[in-house]
């Protein structure tokens, strides 16, 4: 599902959350969460109970029939299953969109303050140009890899996007603050960090990373791209890369080490030339406006 954008063509291709990956049966409409907006950045924090209630939702089980509910066609020839060390900084966002379907984007762990941050892409947080559409039931799995769940489950407290988004669509970029399970230590405490920058100028090699709804992965697996990253219009950010939907908020790692599984955010996922994605990849430029949204996220 591609949120619309009022600014035209620039987003006739699908952005890259998973499309029409509603369970069969009903789903009950949730509590909306509390949103509000200052300066650059608008904010949605959830319950105690929502947190809990987000955790009981999202079974082991109901990941896998997610995966199983939609096939994005062939996994692009550009895209390749990671094989090597496994990053357990790096992982699925599960979540309830705002027409009640379930779905997940890709979601990466980068070094805060608070040891509490993922960065992924706006549209995995809330539907563009349209303030009150934001979505529930929101839970990071860092390292997933085919049902195998080795740091847990944290359910996500708040989210942080652009006011931009929020009311027109531009700056496809959030930050989220997850909560510290009661058994278990702080986000990046238990599964490292990568490092995070803005005002990177385009031009230097990246590896995007996602876990895209194409066959035969279905989600299952994580996948990567990597190539060199060019200066698109409107101010965001390309790579020669074909993830399919279901990669949105992965990151984009510069100066990556696949030794260590680490390198620096520079930007995320957002969409590609089709439905469902297509080379190339675009990304939103991480620039002052995303450093205000990861700032507001640090200090949650």
């Amino acid at each position: 599902m591609s949120p619309s954008s009022s600014r035209g063509a620039r987003r006739t291709a699908s952005g890259l959350a998973t499309v029409l990956l509603a369970l069969a049966g009903s789903l009950a409409v949730p509590a909306l969460p509390a949103a509000a907006a200052t300066g650059q950045v608008s904010t949605v924090t959830y319950s105690a109970a929502d947190l809990t209630g987000a955790l009981s939702y999202w079974t082991p089980a109901r990941m896998k029939q997610v995966s199983r509910a939609v096939d994005l066609g062939p996994t692009g020839p550009l895209s390749k299953p990671w094989t090597g060390k496994g990053i357990p900084s790096i992982g699925r966002l599960f979540f309830v969109d705002s027409s009640g379907q379930d779905t997940w984007c890709t979601a990466s762990a980068v070094i805060s303050a608070n040891r509490s941050v993922i960065m992924t892409a706006a549209h995995c947080a809330r539907l563009g140009s349209s303030p009150v559409n934001t979505y529930s039931d929101i839970v990071f799995v860092p390292g997933y890899a085919k049902g195998k769940m080795p740091y847990g489950r944290y359910a996500v407290k708040a989210t942080m996007t652009p006011r931009s988004w929020a009311e027109d669509t531009v700056n496809d970029v959030a930050a989220m603050v997850v909560d510290t399970p009661a058994y278990g230590k702080r986000l990046t405490d238990a599964v490292g960090a990568q490092n995070v920058a803005f005002g990177r100028s385009p031009g230097e090699r990246v590896t995007a990373f996602g876990y895209p709804a194409t066959t035969p992965q279905r989600g299952e697996e994580l996948l990567f791209c990597a190539g060199t990253s060019q200066l698109a219009p409107e101010g965001e950010h390309r790579v020669p890369c074909d993830l399919g939907g279901g990669a949105s908020g992965g990151p984009w790692l510069a100066g990556f080490n696949s030794a260590t599984g680490k390198g620096t955010v520079v930007s995320v996922n957002s969409h590609g030339e089709g439905h469902g994605g297509g080379t190339p990849m675009y990304g939103p430029a991480f620039d002052k406006t995303a450093r205000a949204v990861y700032d507001a996220a640090q200090r949650g």
